[in-house]
């Protein structure tokens, strides 16, 4: 799925490949592999008690976009074992379709539709009277990693004025960006949209909820393309049925949401399935940064192109793998 023809010819050339096309290697053919395995593609369980039994293991690129806890971290850390992932892949798809959705929400694209289909569409300027220009606008960012820093540069030429908060960098990291530094209250409080890009960490669970909701100008959008963790759910659609606010909807508690929760038919929700960054062409760009960070490895260099785990933060990760992770159902 993530091997374009090229890249799999040049993962062959620089080493014995194991796999299965059908799932999951069985996990008596990952035991039997562990004592001469060099390195580990995918989303293979490596705990402490498998790693002792793989002195070779060079390298796990584990091809997800958030650091799981399906790997003992510390054995790696104390044993020179590289452990990366491809969230640098989905920074664009993610941050282009986080654009796609702050457009609609401004211009009502999708609701012009909607009103067309049912013989309600209003002409002109009539069909505009709820709309808004992203152009010049006040547009605040929850979270300035991958997806935070492809966003910028797609707002670019929106002339947008930008306030980013993330409590992990010094705010010069911020400026150099040229957006403002700016607290979490200050985002909602200032901003006409703002778009939430962080990863779930152990100590932003729900941190954006009623109090941050109710700092938000009347009308302003509210875009959700990272984790639901990070933001109260109920206080979220608390907001858009009060008419504060209006929402986009990427990401949720759980997935596959219920056939019937509530917000399918919600007004005020633009809502998609958790499909953002599932791009075929980001997934081929995974398989490509995959092989050339796994020759650098090989070779005695670290990774660069996947985003490596970090002692400081690993502890602080508290992502869960969503429907894109798992075996797809449909609803209902």
């Amino acid at each position: 799925m993530i091997f374009g023809e090229d890249d799999w010819q040049r993962l062959v050339a620089i080493a014995e490949i194991v796999t299965c096309d059908d799932g999951p290697v069985a996990d008596g053919v990952v035991d039997e592999c562990l004592p001469r395995v060099s390195a580990i593609i995918g989303q293979t369980p490596m705990p402490d008690e498998r790693l002792r039994r793989a002195p070779g293991l060079r390298a796990i690129f584990n091809v997800e976009g958030n650091f799981f806890p399906n790997v003992d971290y510390g054995y790696c850390f104390r044993h020179g074992i590289r452990v990366a992932v491809a969230a640098p892949a989905f920074a664009a798809p993610v941050a282009e379709y986080a654009l796609a959705l702050t457009l609609d929400l401004l211009r009502g694209v999708t609701r012009a539709d909607r009103a067309f289909r049912e013989g309600t569409e209003a002409y002109g300027w009539r069909g505009n009277r709820d709309a808004t220009t992203l152009f010049g606008r006040d547009v605040g960012i929850v979270g300035f990693g991958n997806i935070g820093r492809a966003l910028v540069q797609l707002l670019a030429p929106f002339r947008c004025r930008l306030r980013i908060h993330d409590p992990w960098l010094p705010d010069a990291v911020v400026r150099e960006a040229g957006a403002t530094p700016t607290t979490l209250d200050g985002v909602f409080a200032g901003s006409d949209v703002v778009i939430v890009a962080s990863a779930a960490t152990r100590d932003n669970r729900a941190a954006i909820g009623a109090a941050q909701f109710a700092r938000m100008r009347r009308g302003a959008k509210l875009v959700l393309v990272s984790r639901a963790d990070v933001v109260d759910f109920a206080a979220l659609l608390d907001a858009v049925r009060d008419g504060r606010v209006e929402a986009a909807v990427d990401v949720f508690p759980e997935e596959p949401a219920a056939a019937d929760d509530p917000i399918r038919k919600m007004p005020g929700l633009l809502l998609s399935s958790h499909r953002a960054g599932g791009l075929d062409s980001a997934l081929k760009t995974i398989g490509a940064m995959v092989v050339d960070d796994l020759d650098l490895v090989l070779r005695g260099l670290p990774p660069v192109r996947l985003q490596a785990a970090r002692p400081e933060t690993i502890g602080l990760q508290r992502s869960r793998p969503g429907v894109a992770a798992s075996a797809q159902r449909q609803p209902g």
